[in-house]
């Protein structure tokens, strides 16, 4: 039953204008196709029946929920677990000439109600609200006056106990269904293996769900894992190599952002600082920097990401090894998403390994401590693995592969194995000389025979393994040590200060009576570059001032640039390079909305290059 506001909600939600999905994909995005699945989806969810999405990010998820809500009758709301998250797709939807609002306590009082008081007049296509706001008997009570087109639960393996970041709140979000049967619900996420699958269906209560599980597949990152032996200049080395582009480096505390930030900070990166210990305004002013393509790398903890949906991110940095392979999918998932060619890079050690499996067994509930310490223990593998990573990668989440994906740098320089018996030999002699109470680089130190004075002080230039290792770097006997840690000859300690230890396994090592092969230590990178997942061939000349003027523009309406147009779309314009107006529509990516806003003055810019260019030939 219905009230005469909630009847004219529906009115207005659609503009008296039956619309199909095909219609508002083409006039309001852009696009002339949807991407593999879609359909499927939005027609589904059309049709009323609760769904669950999974697909990884950058996969067009939002748009399987924001067109059936513009095509409905009524109100989409939106539960989303972060204020700016909200706030993002709200601004890019405005851009698109959608209505739309957010409701969060960044909001005065007074604006609060004027947005409250407009959805019971139907004023908005889709409105974002947080799970703690969406249960709160006053919001329910507005919601029972309203016309409702669906609820969209975004992020929605915070709502099981098997995800990697299960949030209470969520937990509460299967009352939905059971106050609103008729309505659809539809939960979207880029992260659950079969086990999360499974308990979302059932903690939403979602009844004869259509299930749609896209590719996981991210063919234009690539995947790199590094040996960590000098986090700081391996890092700021990697930074030098990218050219000004944008990136995310992510640490596992606060006091190593802020350690990494300072140093990248004074060697002149354009960079800032992000985690939970900044004030409310440090962060936000931080984020809209980044947005705006005024800073180039946000060095931050996990706190950083999840509201960031900035198309042109080229890298992300993983300094410190994440808790699962649905964080580490995650949080890689912010590079590359205008699916231009993006980098993920992880440094590698086996210290930061054990101090993470260390911080699990002190949790104080020991069912989660073990579901944490058995996703942990698949990133492990993965970080390991001599086989493609993205295999790896795709095989956990059951998206199973047998053919090497040819951009990961298993893939492009395969590690090549040789005899490691006396390589071996060599570091668990040294090892066991030290009496089992040194740390990895102590241990380099006496391999390498250097002259430090902590050496000579305890006398361990006598030893007989002093110096037999002098011929080869640090970063070649880290990357050896922690090979022989992963094969189960030596463990970490952390009880001891990090010292090595030597297992059972490791005696027979030592006495020559099985064999050991090893990968030739992988020190450096080769610069092997795969075509980009974009128009082959664009002029890079126009694409560079369209890029220009695509800041101007985003100054002067006071957006990010990524939301006037995706790196994407300026790729496209600059291979098709329209002069007219229905040729912008042609372009990828160039809605109604955003060809009346920016249309003309990117089209001036094309004719005057294409002018320009002929006269130059003469």
């Amino acid at each position: 039953m219905t009230t005469d506001a909630s009847s004219s909600a529906a009115t207005a939600a659609t503009n008296a204008d039956p619309k199909t999905a095909q219609q508002v994909l083409e006039r309001v995005f852009g696009y002339a196709t949807f991407r593999t699945g879609q359909q499927d989806v939005i027609d589904h969810i059309i049709e009323g029946r609760d769904t669950l999405v999974l697909l990884p990010t950058g996969g067009g998820k939002s748009l399987c929920y924001q067109i059936p809500a513009m095509v409905r009758n009524g109100t989409g709301i939106v539960v989303s677990p972060l204020i700016s998250l909200m706030q993002d797709q709200v601004e890019q939807l405005h851009e698109l000439g959608v209505s739309a609002a957010y409701l969060n306590s960044s909001l005065s009082g007074e604006a609060q109600q004027q947005i409250q008081q407009s959805m019971l007049q139907g004023e908005y296509d889709l409105v974002y609200v947080s799970p703690e706001r969406l249960l709160q008997p006053y919001f329910q009570g507005l919601l029972q006056r309203m016309d409702i087109a669906l609820f969209a639960i975004d992020e929605a393996h915070c709502v099981s106990h098997w995800g990697h970041d299960f949030r209470l709140d969520y937990r509460m979000l299967g009352q939905l269904k059971s106050r609103f049967p008729h309505i659809p619900v539809v939960g979207l996420t880029a992260t659950a293996d079969a086990a999360t699958q499974a308990d979302i269906l059932l903690q939403l209560n979602l009844q004869e769900p259509f299930v749609f599980k896209g590719s996981f597949d991210r063919p234009n990152i690539r995947y790199r894992v590094m040996s960590k032996y000098k986090g700081f200049e391996q890092v700021a080395d990697y930074v030098k190599q990218q050219d000004g582009n944008s990136g995310i480096i992510y640490c596992n505390s606060r006091a190593k952002v802020d350690d990494l930030y300072a140093k990248l900070h004074r060697t002149g990166v354009s960079c800032a600082a992000y985690h939970a210990g900044l004030d409310a305004d440090e962060r936000e002013h931080v984020q809209r920097r980044f947005l705006n393509d005024q800073t180039d790398i946000v060095v931050a903890t996990v706190a950083f990401g999840m509201g960031i949906n900035k198309s042109n991110v080229r890298f992300v940095v993983h300094h410190d090894v994440p808790r699962s392979v649905e964080s580490y999918y995650q949080e890689t998932g912010r590079a590359g998403r205008d699916g231009l060619e993006a980098e993920a890079l992880l440094l590698f050690d086996e210290k930061d390994v054990a101090r993470v499996k260390q911080w699990i067994d002190q949790g104080d509930k020991p069912e989660r401590n073990q579901v944490e310490l058995q996703k942990f223990a698949a990133m492990e593998a993965f970080a390991e693995a001599q086989t493609c990573r993205r295999q790896v990668l795709l095989n956990y989440f059951s998206e199973f592969s047998d053919k090497p994906c040819g951009n990961c740098d298993i893939c492009l320089d395969p590690p090549k194995l040789i005899d490691g018996l006396i390589i071996g030999q060599k570091v668990l002699s040294c090892v066991l000389r030290l009496e089992q109470q040194a740390g990895t680089q102590y241990v380099i130190d006496v391999l390498r025979g250097k002259q430090l004075k902590r050496i000579f002080e305890a006398e361990h230039q006598h030893l007989s393994t002093y110096g037999i290792g002098k011929d080869e770097s640090d970063s070649y006997w880290h990357n050896i040590i922690n090979q022989l840690i992963h094969k189960g000859l030596l463990r970490v300690d952390l009880t001891a200060g990090a010292a090595l230890r030597l297992t059972e396994a490791a005696r027979p090592v030592l006495k020559g009576e099985v064999a050991v092969n090893v990968a030739v230590p992988r020190l450096s990178f080769k610069a092997e570059k795969k075509p980009r997942q974009a128009p082959a061939i664009y002029d890079k000349a126009l694409f560079k001032r369209l890029k220009h003027l695509r800041k101007t523009l985003a100054q002067e309406h006071n957006v990010p640039p990524y939301v006037v147009f995706s790196d994407a779309t300026l790729a496209d314009m600059a291979a098709r390079t329209p002069t007219t107006r229905n040729d912008m529509l042609d372009v990828s990516g160039v809605g109604r909305t955003k060809m009346e806003r920016y249309g003309e003055a990117f089209l001036q810019m094309i004719r005057g290059y294409l002018e320009s260019t002929v006269n130059n030939d003469y």
